[in-house]
């Protein structure tokens, strides 16, 4: 099939690449964000999808909106059998879904109709789930809705971060992705609708969803941090100033702290939960590099009693 690939960050690039590797299909050109300013002087950066299509000779489209006209005008020029999709970052308008003539086919990364939205993985973690995956479907106009032509399921382990998981599963819906392109083009594969019941919805994490509440479980602090590394970052606040909370550990046999009590010892930094404890393994606090929990400590020298978040 003749493909217009649409994707942006750097979770897209692995499918990209399974799809121009195939040999079986063309991928006749890619849409992807416009520039983005980034770094400490803010110019514009192309994503990532844009630099490695551009590496690969292949033309990029850049619409602010697949609303606008003249991009949907190009994209009949182009004249794509099937648009595959991941993580693009725009709403695709009824006009724009009804060019290809096999639709738009995004790949997502959870078990449909579980976390449908923006942050499937991240919501995956902090609701503590032991087994995600990725799913690829064809997309209406509901968000994450349409019927779902094949999945990859993929463990949680129980130290996955977003970003660890995210990981996996970009290699493993690459392979999925290009498996489904194969099935849709030789009549092999048939979408079948998403069931009515299990429907759970990941709208973006944002910052205030990140920041940890002492007062929940050990288990749920740890969720929070995990799900939101590497972002938003999980955080919390320390003498009136934010701490950014990389990595912690559930301690289940320390018991006696009250909520956000610090106890620093000399190579490590306990806080107390609405349960047990957590070690604070890794932490950045405002301005600063991320280091480790302990150097830490004994650099703002915590006196007795005092805690993280007060």
């Amino acid at each position: 099939m003749r493909l217009v690939f649409a994707g942006t960050p750097e979770v897209a690039v692995p499918a990209l690449d399974a799809l121009l590797a195939s040999g079986r299909h063309e991928v006749a050109a890619v849409v992807t964000r416009p520039d983005a300013p980034a770094g400490r002087g803010r110019r514009l950066v192309a994503s990532p999808v844009a630099e490695r299509a551009e590496e690969a000779g292949i033309e990029v489209l850049k619409p602010v909106t697949p609303r606008d006209p003249e991009f949907q005008e190009r994209l009949k020029q182009i004249g794509p059998d099937c648009c595959p999709v991941v993580a693009y970052g725009a709403l695709l308008p009824r006009a724009a879904l009804d060019i290809p003539a096999r639709g738009w086919v995004n790949l997502h990364f959870s078990l449909l109709p579980a976390w449908r939205g923006a942050a499937p993985v991240q919501h995956a973690i902090m609701a503590g789930d032991e087994i995600t995956g990725a799913s690829t479907f064809l997309i209406e106009e509901g968000l994450d809705s349409g019927p779902v032509y094949g999945t990859v399921t993929e463990e949680i382990r129980p130290t996955d971060t977003s970003g660890d998981l995210l990981t996996r599963l970009a290699f493993a819906g690459a392979g999925l992705l290009a498996a489904t392109m194969d099935g849709i083009e030789d009549g092999t594969l048939k979408a079948v609708p998403q069931p009515a019941d299990g429907i759970s919805l990941a709208p973006k994490v944002n910052v205030e969803d990140a920041h940890v509440d002492w007062n929940a479980p050990a288990l749920r602090v740890d969720r929070v941090v995990r799900g939101c590394t590497p972002a938003p970052g999980a955080w919390t606040t320390f003498r009136g100033e934010r701490l950014k909370l990389i990595q912690v550990r559930p301690v289940p046999d320390r018991t006696e702290l009250a909520p956000g009590e610090i106890a620093a010892g000399k190579n490590d930094v306990h806080v107390g939960t609405g349960s047990h404890a957590v070690e604070l393994l890794w932490v950045q606090a405002q301005g600063k590099k991320p280091m480790r929990a302990a150097d830490w400590a004994r650099g703002v020298r915590i006196g007795a009693g005092e805690s993280l978040g007060a």
